[in-house]
């Protein structure tokens, strides 16, 4: 691992790749400052624009978005009480405070300082662990990795949607996407309809960007809600009270544990890990009363969860190609835009590049810390853009990327309808990463199956036929039917409520008559 680390550290310090990390992370921050928009977006749209790029240039910058705009996602959260990304939810309820008190500059500092914490972090954990994990990996074979894929598909689709139902339909839709083009064992063409631009399948970057990209630029034109100049500025810092920092340190610790083991277990994600955080930082506290109200340790605990979630939601990506988060979903559409597997193969074949990546991750923490320092200020501007100059801005980025892949119209015809798509999935609440994943998953998941059904001489007794196989369908089992698991727990803790309720006016009754 060390030699691997060595021969990628030339490669990182380059000057492009310098460039591409701090020109990632101001960017991102930008995006996540702004309402409605994600990192996710952000790399769904610059994705095409990487196309040409090195791809540890193009990796870095990915890196620097994934973390300026989880940062990023603070800004609005403490000055305006609006999320600027579903992670930044937490940060609402003790920085918001923070800022009516007069104290929205020492918000932003806590914020920023334990957003770069989180991702040092991190970028650590997917340094340490993600090696033995592919390695572990190698002992996967036909078997075992058409029950990994089955096993990620079904996580997403089950854990990302409050509704199962439609985390499984959503990824139905990306299994059909997934068989469009010609079957890879047979020759034959599949729901092509005689479109010889559909002969090799949907891009995997048509789909990112139309799933991603199109949505938030048409949700902002909708709106069109200008947020009013000056509303935040007068709460930066007209309360100067400084913030014992040493007392942030527990804090940081429980937060940071949280995040990694979060963000590693597939269809979570920072905003549950920013909610934990919080939460388990209230328990602990000996005043909880001042949680909700304006408590630093609070804004710590959030940011820090959050961003510790990051570069740890790419473990099982890289290593079993199952994405913990959306966003790692599309950062493995990236990696398979620049020729790069995941799996083993990764450090293996493609070791300079992805061991390359993961310091990019611990480095654009570090230049996140010093970029948001110099320009906590200028970033607030941001919030103020209209919506309705930012969606024209996404469409043009977008459709150029796009064309720019082939050359070809059609492409920019499909990524407008698969917007269009995705536009509507959001409005009936259907997740998006389901169907996304899908697309990367299920053809893994089909051609393995046909193989190990070719060596098993087409006995299905063969799926079964390890014991890593069976610990996969028993988790595979357990996470369908989770939610019904938690239904029936939820319906007998309020039965025994209930009967305790109804037995204690008895019980006082009795006492009374002796």
């Amino acid at each position: 691992m060390w030699e691997n680390i060595l021969s990628a550290l030339p490669l990182l310090f380059s000057p492009p790749v310098l460039l591409s990390m701090a020109v990632g992370t101001t960017l991102g921050v930008f995006i996540g400052a702004l309402p409605g928009l994600s990192a996710t977006m952000g790399i769904a749209v610059l994705i095409p624009l990487t196309f040409t790029m090195d791809p540890l240039v193009a990796l870095g910058m990915m890196a620097g978005i994934y973390n300026g705009a989880m940062y990023g996602g603070a800004i609005p959260a403490i000055l305006l009480r609006i999320p600027g990304t579903p992670a930044g939810i937490a940060t609402v309820f003790d920085g918001h405070p923070m800022a009516k008190k007069g104290q929205g500059l020492e918000a932003m500092k806590i914020a920023l300082t334990s957003s770069a914490i989180g991702g040092s972090v991190s970028a650590l954990a997917l340094l340490l662990l993600s090696p033995p994990l592919a390695a572990m990996a190698l002992k996967f074979g036909p078997v075992e990795v058409f029950w990994l894929a089955v096993f990620g598909l079904a996580a997403i689709a089950v854990l990302l949607s409050d509704v199962p139902v439609k985390g499984l339909v959503s990824a139905c839709l990306g299994l059909l996407i997934g068989m469009v083009g010609i079957d890879s064992m047979t020759g034959n063409e599949r729901f092509t309809f005689n479109v010889m631009e559909l002969t090799g399948g949907i891009n995997i970057l048509v789909l990112l960007t139309g799933l991603y990209a199109i949505p938030p630029a048409l949700t902002l034109a909708q709106e069109a809600s200008l947020i009013k100049k000056g509303s935040g500025k007068d709460k930066l810092g007209s309360n100067r009270k400084t913030v014992a920092w040493t007392r942030l340190v527990p804090t940081w610790c429980r937060a940071s544990v949280i995040g990694v083991i979060v963000g590693i277990i597939p269809g979570t994600g920072g905003n549950i890990a920013a909610m934990l955080s919080w939460n388990e930082t209230r328990r602990a506290a000996k005043d909880k009363s001042r949680f909700g109200k304006g408590a630093p340790e609070g804004v710590a605990a959030a940011e820090c969860a959050n961003n510790a979630d990051n570069a740890a939601s790419l473990i099982p990506a890289l290593t079993l190609g199952i994405p913990g988060s959306t966003v790692s979903a599309v950062i493995l559409g990236g990696l398979l835009v620049h020729g790069m597997l995941p799996g083993p193969e990764l450090f293996t074949r493609s070791a300079p590049v992805t061991y390359g990546f993961i310091l990019a991750m611990l480095v654009t923490s570090i230049m996140l810390f010093i970029i948001g320092r110099l320009g906590a200020r200028l970033f607030i501007n941001v919030m103020y853009m209209p919506p309705l100059m930012l969606a024209p801005i996404i469409i043009a980025l977008t459709t150029v990327g796009v064309f720019a892949i082939n050359n070809s119209i059609f492409d920019v015809w499909l990524m407008l309808l698969l917007g269009l798509v995705g536009w509507g999935m959001e409005r009936l609440q259907i997740p998006l990463a389901p169907a996304v994943l899908a697309v990367i998953l299920g053809p893994i998941a089909e051609s393995n199956l046909r193989r190990a059904m070719l060596i098993g001489g087409h006995d299905t007794g063969i799926l079964f036929s390890s014991t890593i196989a069976m610990v996969m369908v028993g988790a595979i089992v357990l996470t369908i039917l989770s939610p019904l698991i938690r239904k029936v727990i939820a319906t007998l803790t309020r039965q025994q409520k209930r009967q305790s309720t109804d037995t204690t006016p008895r019980m006082a009754d009795g006492h009374n008559e002796t």
